[in-house]
């Protein structure tokens, strides 16, 4: 079973959706239970707080029920437990080598560089553009899909 983690900022928006959106897609495929997926934020300024209101919505908006789900915080030992750390932003990526203590055996990534067109995702707590957050992590996941599909890992 693979285990992949997903990281940004706050654990409220993106890295929230990218989890919840990555185990529907491994629902729909019928691919769950193949991969532990979490997720989890660079800072401690929201850790214990439930997904942020507006991407809750979002995900509600396709069915997806994020109830349950509190911010929690990146600790060094998560490289050690994790397969693929998988962070939403250059920003994030920075931070988690700072948390991690660097990237040894090449284990974290930025979600949209797995697509054709390698990005940032914007933070729609700042933006308030959930559609187009939601909208590339769909994305991302889908190619992170299609990556470990590919290299046998699903």
């Amino acid at each position: 079973m693979i285990k992949i983690l997903f990281v940004c900022h706050g654990n409220i928006c993106r890295s929230p959706m990218a989890e919840f959106l990555f185990r529907d897609l491994l629902h729909k495929q019928g691919l769950e239970g193949r991969a532990l997926v979490a997720s989890a934020a660079t800072s401690a300024e929201e850790i214990g707080n439930p997904v942020y209101p507006p991407a809750r919505r979002k995900l509600a908006q396709l069915g997806i029920d994020a109830g349950g789900k509190r911010a929690v915080q990146l600790v060094r030992a998560d490289y050690g437990r994790w397969d693929r750390l998988i962070g939403m932003e250059q920003y994030n990526i920075r931070n988690m080598l700072r948390i991690l203590g660097g990237d040894p055996e090449g284990k974290v990534f930025r979600l949209l560089d797995f697509t054709a067109r390698p990005r940032d995702i914007e933070d729609p707590w700042y933006s308030g553009d959930f559609d187009t957050a939601c909208t590339e992590i769909r994305e991302g996941c889908a190619a992170l899909l299609d990556r470990l599909r590919a290299e046998g890992q699903l």
